[in-house]
């Protein structure tokens, strides 16, 4: 399986057959607050998390590719989504709306993005994610998801193999709070690729390795 960051939260993940997912892909330009570049992909799945343009934008996708979104269970193209409720915010979506976590497995490595996620998370909805590889994360900190160090205990409650980060302030997106220095301060440890695109196989995944990608739009 392959993954390469595009930008923001939006990924491009290769199963060896050549399926391709996007998630949450977003409007280029967006509030003049993402500088990167248009996602011109032609996936065959795209999941969405939530219903903002940052998250949402599928028009400048190529080709005819089915629609993840929501709670539940979907099964597209053989492969099984599970939705996980949630929300954008700390008082129940009253603030920002719902936000949907994802979770689906190919290539027998389990994929887990969480989305504008904006609170902690309890025990039963853990239970409900269970065994997460890779997890995508936002550790760009309040006001728009989860605090950096709130997004840390999270990582350490699921315990993937492989985590990357999404979601944080650079030069391309300017409204997160915390840049990828922030993070690298709390995890000494993460790995800063020069790379935007990693390839994992199953039953030979690092162990909780924090791993930088450059965005690649």
């Amino acid at each position: 399986m392959k993954i390469k960051w595009l930008g923001h939260a939006c990924f491009l993940i290769t199963s060896q057959s050549g399926l391709k997912i996007i998630t949450d892909p977003y409007e280029a330009g967006f509030r003049d607050m993402i500088s990167y570049g248009p996602v011109k992909e032609s996936p065959d799945i795209v999941t969405i998390s939530h219903q903002h343009g940052d998250h949402n934008y599928t028009g400048d996708l190529q080709g005819n590719p089915e629609i993840v979104q929501e709670a539940g269970k979907h099964k597209v193209k053989g492969i099984e989504f599970t939705g996980t409720p949630c929300y954008h915010d700390r008082v129940s979506g009253k603030q920002r709306g719902n936000n949907t976590i994802f979770n689906f497995t190919l290539d027998n490595i389990q994929v887990c993005h969480c989305g504008d996620l904006g609170h902690p998370l309890d025990n039963s909805v853990l239970q409900t994610l269970g065994h997460v590889d890779l997890l995508l994360i936002p550790t760009g900190g309040p006001e728009a998801t989860l605090d950096l160090d709130e997004a840390l205990v999270l990582c350490e409650k699921i315990k993937p193999s492989v985590i990357i980060p999404m979601h944080f302030r650079n030069q391309k997106c300017i409204f997160p709070k915390y840049d990828i220095d922030e993070l690298v301060k709390l995890r000494p440890s993460a790995v800063k690729s020069s790379k935007n695109e990693a390839e994992f196989t199953a039953g030979q995944l690092p162990t909780s390795q924090i791993l930088i990608l450059e965005p690649s739009l």
